[in-house]
């Protein structure tokens, strides 16, 4: 199990002239996780974010990184914020340069950084977010998801361990949303710890690996999201919405069809509680096979005869470098959120599918349908195309 990089005992907080917004709160965070603090408005989640990085220091109690205790002097505070990058809600307060280059390369330069590196460092951060030729654009003729994305990229620049997002698809449209939550995965693919705040238990819900339910400044559930968020009566207590996949999956146990123990995840997983609940079988043609191309290995070649051999079949990216080449090659994407689940599903009605990706997220393709497969008893193949 990896170690904890963020830890909260018995934090305490109360704003002056107001009342106090965190009660008692203990958790951790480990290497490597995604963590969703969950609850409604005024329950304590921007304020219990901004303690993991020292902008706000607890009345009592105790904020650890790396089972060190935050010091707050400056220079402390310094080394902290490099390795806990905070990205706010709006980002309209995070952006601080009439430039987007000026802006990723703040935080850089102030650490002393030569202009050869920090310009480096800004090329860096603003390939990981899909912004590469970004540097000369003005920062306030920029969409909000724009926006968001060079202040992701404003604290990629410093190499942090720990990404904080105080809700992150805030002010979003729906594929602004799924854009950054797909950044959000693609990070963590490349081993970033991810904590975010949101009242968005829909979005939570499949994205997270553990969740804290909120409310009042009390932790009222911590574990992971099908268990946190199980319970429909602490649900209602923190003034939210059951996840509608848990509903379903409730709503069928009450009526007397037989359920897994295994609560859904997404819309895969329900397909497959509903199919063992009527008791028929999962797939009902026989599967098509999910091609994956490593876009760092494969070469243009490769890609266009697999397209021409299967006309109108379905193609999803994972991650920017992907999504990009796809741009480049005029690639029509079927895909860019959910692609395994989505591609798994087309297999299950017997259509060839395709995912583009790179690297670390091949295998992260192969688990998850070999996890489907080895659940749902219906075996999908797997092909990576172009493997040297």
């Amino acid at each position: 199990m990896s170690r904890i990089i963020l830890e909260a005992r018995d934090l305490h907080y109360r704003y002056p002239r107001g009342g106090e917004v965190v009660r008692g709160i203990s958790f951790h965070v480990r290497r490597g996780e995604k963590v969703a603090i969950v609850g409604p408005n005024g329950a304590g989640k921007s304020t219990l974010l901004m303690m993991f990085n020292g902008m706000i220091r607890p009345d009592s109690g105790t904020m650890l990184y790396d089972n060190c205790p935050i010091a707050y002097d400056a220079h402390s505070l310094r080394r902290l914020r490099k390795s806990v990058g905070f990205v706010l809600q709006n980002p309209d307060q995070q952006l601080v340069a009439p430039t987007v280059y000026q802006d990723v390369g703040f935080g850089p330069a102030n650490l002393g950084l030569s202009e050869e590196d920090v310009k480096s460092a800004v090329q860096r951060a603003l390939g990981a977010v899909g912004l590469e030729g970004f540097e000369h654009r003005t920062t306030h003729q920029l969409s909000g998801g724009e926006k968001k994305k060079v202040a992701i990229a404003g604290v990629l620049a410093m190499e942090p361990e720990v990404l904080v997002f105080d809700e992150p698809t805030a002010s979003l449209d729906p594929r602004g949303s799924e854009e950054v939550m797909d950044l959000l995965d693609e990070l963590n693919d490349h081993g970033t710890t991810i904590v975010i705040s949101t009242h968005d238990i829909e979005l939570a819900y499949p994205w997270a690996h553990r969740a804290v339910l909120l409310v009042g400044g009390r932790i009222l559930q911590e574990d992971v999201p099908e268990v946190a968020f199980g319970d429909r009566d602490l649900v209602r207590r923190a003034h939210l919405s059951t996840p509608i996949l848990l509903d379903l999956y409730h709503e069928l146990a009450e009526r007397g069809f037989p359920v897994p123990a295994r609560r859904p995840l997404s819309v895969l997983d329900m397909l497959q509680v509903i199919d063992h609940a009527f008791e028929q079988n999962t797939c009902r043609a026989h599967p098509g096979t999910i091609t994956v191309h490593d876009i760092s290995v494969a070469g243009e070649e490769g890609l266009a005869s697999w397209l021409a051999a299967h006309p109108g079949a379905r193609i999803g990216a994972m991650g920017t470098r992907a999504k990009q080449r796809a741009a480049a090659e005029g690639i029509h994407l079927h895909y860019t959120h959910g692609v395994v689940d989505k591609c798994i599903l087309r297999a299950l009605l017997g259509e060839e599918t395709a995912i583009m990706t790179t690297g670390g997220m091949v295998k992260r393709v192969v688990e998850r349908v070999e996890e489907y497969s080895r659940q749902g008893g219906t075996t999908i193949p797997v092909v990576i195309a172009d493997r040297p």
